[in-house]
């Protein structure tokens, strides 16, 4: 078994959720804003995987989990960024607070 405690997993995936929160929620470029949602995915992906593992009946269903938001957030990268492109051919910028088609 690991030597490392529970404690550790979880003030690492609080650290990286609370940066991609930060980053999600300043900064203006859309491209730092997908890369911090993705920080928050991840950050989630460690609590699944640590509470699977310390849990009261470790089992493997973490694990799963954790595999299944990392296929989501493939995905997610994949259409964020498309639209990134599209947006930037249209637009010529990735500035978040310039991106308002949908408002008019």
């Amino acid at each position: 078994m690991s030597s490392v405690p529970l404690s550790v997993y979880l003030v690492l995936a609080l650290i990286l959720f609370c940066i991609g929160l930060y980053g999600a929620l300043t900064k203006r470029n859309a491209v730092i804003v997908l890369i911090s949602i993705e920080l928050m995915l991840n950050a989630v992906n460690i609590n699944l995987v640590a509470f699977a593992k310390f849990g009261i009946n470790p089992n493997i269903t973490g694990q799963i989990f954790a595999l299944f938001t990392i296929t989501v957030a493939a995905a997610e990268a994949a259409v964020g960024l498309a639209i990134l492109i599209a947006l930037y051919r249209n637009r010529k910028t990735v500035n978040v607070d310039e991106m308002n088609i949908l408002k008019r």
